[in-house]
């Protein structure tokens, strides 16, 4: 089965794009909206609507694959790929790649992926929206080809040797944090609830003390409101760096305070991502490994992540 032609279009993400730089120097809000000047390239608000590329791959047999190229909320910050706007990215689909793609024989995935995920333009990688749309796509139409899903492609080319089960359904409440909470907690949600607290003076506290309140309240909520003893859920916090922030990435501070937040969240499993944000992607290793390290000498139980 090979692939004939590409077909691109632009849509909306389900969230926004958000300019970080100018939310962690205090941008205020008007209703949804931020108010104030932008501080990262190619921002036209502080908050605007997040935008997409369908990226749809037209089978010899005329079934449709499709991919969706879709870029993070706090694009062009803490090394991350710039703004990623359909109209200055769907030309570099249709001129850059499409012609690669077609005619390519859809019979093994990873061999697919590696070539598109690892392609250089002017010496650079592709932005990360485009390679996480062209792969999806790419996997999308070697299962139609095979007449299988999806997870079977995975499984088969890559010899996982792993049986295909169920995965953990995570959740995130944006800036309602206890009203969405209790949503996720009466529908037995695996993973919950992300929280949003990218402020420090507003939403960590300049000590930690607001987000240190709200893991122990989110702790009693669990327990009041669970309708089984078993259901026990990973509480997965995005801090977008505040941790860092607050505590001069101090590395022994940092994890002086996740150790009181571990502690409020028992006997529940507590995971935080982006604890630091260094602005560099090489430094921004550095730094989460060494806070890893530190984490990992005290065995304190707490899985730390990186902020995509």
């Amino acid at each position: 089965m090979r692939i004939v032609d590409v077909v691109c279009s632009a849509g909306k993400t389900g969230f926004y794009f958000d300019d970080q730089r100018a939310i962690k120097k205090g941008a205020g809000h008007d209703g949804f909206a931020y108010v104030g000047e932008t501080m990262t390239e190619g921002f036209s608000s502080i908050r605007q609507a997040g935008e997409s590329i369908s990226v749809q791959l037209i089978l010899e047999d005329g079934q449709v694959a499709f991919g969706d190229c879709a870029a993070v909320q706090y694009s062009g910050a803490g090394g991350r790929d710039p703004l990623f706007l359909a109209k200055d990215f769907i030309p570099v689909i249709e001129k850059e790649i499409a012609p690669k793609l077609i005619g390519k024989e859809l019979e093994n995935f990873k061999c697919l992926a590696e070539e598109f995920d690892g392609m250089l333009l002017d010496g650079k990688r592709l932005h990360t929206a485009i390679r996480y749309g062209i792969t999806q796509a790419l996997l999308d139409a070697v299962a139609k080809a095979r007449k299988v899903t999806m997870a079977e492609v995975i499984q088969k080319d890559y010899n996982t040797g792993l049986e295909i089960s169920k995965r953990p359904i995570f959740t995130q409440s944006g800036d309602n944090r206890y009203e969405n909470a209790d949503k996720m907690i009466i529908k037995s949600a695996d993973v919950l609830p992300h929280a949003l607290i990218n402020h420090v003076e507003t939403k960590l506290g300049n000590k930690g003390e607001l987000l240190l309140e709200y893991v122990g309240w989110l702790r009693d909520r669990i327990i009041h409101l669970r309708d089984t003893e078993n259901y026990a859920p990973i509480l997965h916090i995005d801090v977008y760096g505040t941790i860092g922030a607050a505590f001069d990435c101090d590395t022994v501070k940092m994890a002086d305070y996740l150790q009181t937040l571990v502690d409020a969240a028992k006997p529940f499993k507590l995971r935080i991502e982006g604890p630091m944000d260094v602005e560099d992607r090489d430094k921004q290793i550095e730094a989460l490994a060494a806070l890893t390290a530190e984490v990992d000498r005290r065995d304190m139980g707490i899985e730390l992540v990186a902020d995509e």
